[in-house]
């Protein structure tokens, strides 16, 4: 595949170009008042945990968490580490740069499989009352019990942290908040949620929360592709086309053998159309002009499966912030 590659690559495009890039500005009502309820209940905080996905470590983190949430200790949990590569992370110094966010302790997690980690346990509620211990509580001091919030973009794993973290602490079966693949599926901030007892440690839940204007449009790609905004709304097609882009630029071809390619592809709708018909995704259509049957691709589907194959690291392990 080699030599196919390296001749396609002369052609390959250099900048992406959103047609209209009003899609990716998804601020809707319940994320202005979450934002409202989150500073309201900061007074009864001691800790802020912030959960983010670790293939944008940077994109999508919001400037407005770090200006109110300044006065706490902040614990962030990069999650879905599964997906990403690590080796990339060091050598571009994530950790580092995060650090010098503000962010006192970066994890790397990957909740879906909390069963099999002592994290939660053993490292993530023990540091929660250290930091607290650590710095004064103002109103909160001498209360023998400590209160974390959980903020992050939408989709990253935040109710699923709640319900793992108890599950850890407590062995309490049964989902405290509500998990979803979906953005957008926590619309309030919670009340307490127990997640331990001796001392007794609560979690507030609150919505996902994006910045009202994304900085540029690769970060607001970034985060479609990392379904922290709903697929529909930027348009499937739209969001494998940055994945093509990416892919391409980064000189990575995996995705070529994957759809059964003969080549690279810099135009997504000839893509979505190879795709289309590798996998049989295909429909039954009457042509008005000829009256005849005609089978069409379905390139709806085939870009969902694309997205599901990015989405489960089927195209390798990938940090898209790689530029950051």
């Amino acid at each position: 595949m080699a030599g196919r590659v390296t001749g396609a690559a002369r052609s390959f495009r250099s900048k992406f170009n959103l047609t209209d890039v009003n899609v990716l500005r998804w601020f809707p009502g319940h994320m202005h008042k979450g934002l409202e309820q989150m500073q309201a209940r900061l007074k009864d905080i001691d800790c802020v945990i912030e959960i983010h996905d670790a293939r944008i470590p940077f994109s999508g983190r919001d400037t407005q968490f770090r200006s109110f949430i300044q006065l706490r200790s902040h614990i962030l949990l990069l999650n879905k580490t599964d997906l990403v590569d690590r080796d990339k992370m060091t050598e571009l110094k994530t950790v580092e740069k995060l650090t010098q966010q503000g962010v006192d302790s970066v994890f790397f997690t990957d909740l879906r499989q909390f069963e099999k980690s002592n994290l939660l346990r053993k490292k993530i509620l023990p540091l929660v009352k250290d930091l607290t211990d650590s710095r004064p509580r103002y109103n909160r001091e001498g209360l023998n019990e400590y209160s974390a919030m959980v903020i992050g973009v939408p989709n990253v794993g935040k109710s699923t942290f709640i319900n793992a973290v108890r599950w850890a602490n407590m062995k309490k079966k049964g989902k405290a908040v509500v998990v979803g693949d979906k953005a957008g599926v926590t619309r309030h901030v919670s009340n307490k949620i127990k997640v331990d007892s001796n001392p007794p440690v609560y979690i507030v839940d609150t919505p996902g929360i994006l910045t009202p204007k994304i900085p540029d449009i690769e970060n607001g790609m970034r985060l479609a592709l990392c379904s922290c905004v709903p697929d529909h709304l930027v348009g499937e097609e739209n969001v494998v086309d940055y994945l093509l882009y990416w892919l391409n630029k980064r000189g990575h071809f995996g995705y070529v053998d994957f759809f059964g390619l003969s080549e690279p592809e810099d135009n997504v709708m000839v893509f979505l159309t190879k795709v289309a018909h590798n996998q049989n995704k295909l429909f039954r259509v009457k042509d008005l002009a000829t009256n005849q049957i005609v089978i069409k691709p379905d390139l709806h589907t085939a870009a969902l499966s694309v997205l599901k194959a990015f989405r489960t690291g089927q195209l390798g392990h990938i940090m898209l912030d790689d530029d950051m």
